[in-house]
């Protein structure tokens, strides 16, 4: 079972379509307000720039392919290529502070003398104002679309608008006092800043490729079974939960009574799935295995009036997180 996601993916190609034409026309102004300042930290926020631009085609790439339909050679979809260029946004985010931690050094061996720093001022306080907007927006919208590309992208435009900012203090700060290595030291502390939000960003895109699992999205399901749990689900187990761009694809283990007849059982499984889907604001693929009970479920199943119970109740399991993803069926002692 599927749930169809193509608006979605279209919606997300056109807004990352906007924010990769946007970081052209910011990056051409900063170039212009370096012309104007010969101030090292404007340069080094106009090299973050370029980052910017190159995330931005990447993450527009990546999107596309993800929005492909479902081919024999990716039975799965093409979602997954969302967490690559992610990590190669990650990466590319380190090496733009790397860059900017170098400049300021440079800066601060040699000396450099910022000029016209109030037109440099004005320009780049602007185009901080622009990014965070993009960058909130881009944010909200990966969270509601399930995106991480948007989310990444979002994240980045975020923390290019606090070096930005970081850049216009220092400028006032140097104009205001003339003390010009300030211009470098605020360059070489926001520099620091934007490498952790690359291995931020690089470790979320791993964890992804791996399929590390998620504990909060294990912990929702794990609330949605429980909240409209039915006495026949007597077990669910071995669950595994995979991100496939927007969507996604969760393998669990149903035990049911084990006297019911095929179609019974396929009924309740697709009530399963039918309950899950409603609960979700994502597309989800499902790949349900059913199990019959056996005789230590007894102890753990709330059919009461089961006619062929061969142990007494003993307690119910409270589905979590943690042992919805056990491996084996549950015992009294789970």
């Amino acid at each position: 079972m599927a749930v169809e996601t193509q608006n979605s993916s279209q919606t997300n190609f056109t807004f990352q379509k906007t924010v990769a034409i946007v970081g052209i026309a910011l990056f051409i102004g900063k170039l212009i307000a370096w012309h104007l300042t010969n101030s090292d930290a404007v340069f080094s926020d106009a090299m973050e720039s370029i980052v910017n631009i190159i995330a931005g085609f990447m993450g527009l790439y990546s999107l596309y392919l993800a929005a492909k339909p479902k081919d024999i050679d990716h039975p799965y979809g093409h979602g997954k290529v969302e967490f690559v260029t992610s990590g190669i946004e990650g990466a590319l985010i380190i090496f733009a502070g790397v860059i900017i931690i170098i400049q300021a050094v440079d800066s601060l061996l040699h000396g450099n003398i910022p000029k016209k720093l109030d037109w440099g001022m004005l320009i780049i306080a602007a185009t901080a104002a622009v990014n965070y907007l993009m960058g909130y927006i881009s944010v909200k919208k990966g969270i509601q679309q399930n995106s991480l590309v948007l989310q990444s992208s979002g994240k980045h435009l975020q923390s290019d608008t606090i070096t930005t900012l970081g850049v216009v203090i220092s400028l006032v700060l140097v104009y205001f006092t003339k003390i010009y290595w300030i211009d470098a030291v605020v360059a070489l502390i926001f520099g620091g800043y934007i490498i952790f939000i690359g291995y931020k960003i690089i470790r979320k895109a791993l964890s992804g490729i791996m399929d590390e699992a998620d504990q909060d999205m294990l912990a929702r399901l794990a609330k949605i079974m429980n909240d409209n749990r039915k006495r026949e689900w007597i077990d669910i187990h071995n669950t595994r939960i995979q991100q496939h761009g927007s969507g996604l694809h969760i393998d669990a283990h149903l035990t049911l009574p084990w006297y019911f007849e095929l179609r019974k059982a396929h009924e309740e499984m697709e009530e399963t799935y039918k309950l899950i889907a409603e609960n979700s604001n994502r597309a989800i693929e499902f790949n349900f295995h059913l199990d019959d009970c056996k005789t230590f479920s007894c102890e753990i199943c709330q059919l009461s009036e089961c006619k062929v119970r061969q142990r007494p109740f003993v307690k119910k399991i409270e589905w979590d997180e943690n042992n919805i993803s056990q491996v084996g069926k549950h015992d009294v002692n789970t």
